[in-house]
């Protein structure tokens, strides 16, 4: 389908807007992939946060140009879907995960502001913990010695109870 004048700049501002709020952009070839495969994967990237988008690469370069993805230009050539994400991690792992399963889907590459990767880079991006993941390690390690110090108050009551009733105990055999 055509788009006039009016409607790509429309498409572009929608875009730019995607670009202005991500902080990953993956891109991957989607040559041969039937609707059915790709509606799945527009689904798993919609529940991840992850903005799915088949855009012309003219478009797309006009969308990013003057952003710090601006050198992700040159990563733009065939049929491309551009995946945008506000999590760093959660576009490679969608897009990763889906090339896994179905060969059709070929990453080409992607970028973090100001930084290019290649697919290896996407690829690592991907097997890296997500934000949620790391926070709740963080949240873990910053709890643990609160809870270890917790305990250990918690012992010093606990071992006098025991040692009165081991007392008492000891004192009713005597009296038995």
């Amino acid at each position: 389908m055509a788009l006039n004048r009016a409607a790509k700049a429309e498409v572009v501002e929608e875009v730019m807007a995607h670009v202005a709020a991500a902080q990953s952009i993956v891109i991957a070839e989607y040559r041969g992939l039937e609707v059915g495969h790709v509606t799945k994967l527009r689904k798993q990237a919609r529940e991840q946060g992850v903005y799915l988008r088949v855009l012309k690469n003219t478009l797309a370069r006009r969308a990013v140009d003057g952003t710090p993805f601006a050198a992700l230009t040159d990563h733009m050539v065939g049929p491309l879907i551009y995946g945008f994400s506000k999590d760093p991690v959660a576009g490679a792992k969608v897009l990763s995960t889906f090339a896994k399963s179905n060969d059709k889907l070929v990453i080409k590459g992607g970028a973090l502001p100001n930084y290019v990767m290649d697919v290896e880079g996407v690829k690592a991006l991907a097997n890296m913990p997500s934000r949620e993941e790391l926070l709740s390690k963080l949240l873990g390690t910053m709890q643990a010695p609160v809870a270890t110090f917790v305990r250990t108050l918690n012992e010093v009551p606990t071992k006098f109870v025991r040692a009165l009733e081991a007392v008492r105990k000891q004192k009713e055999e005597t009296a038995a």
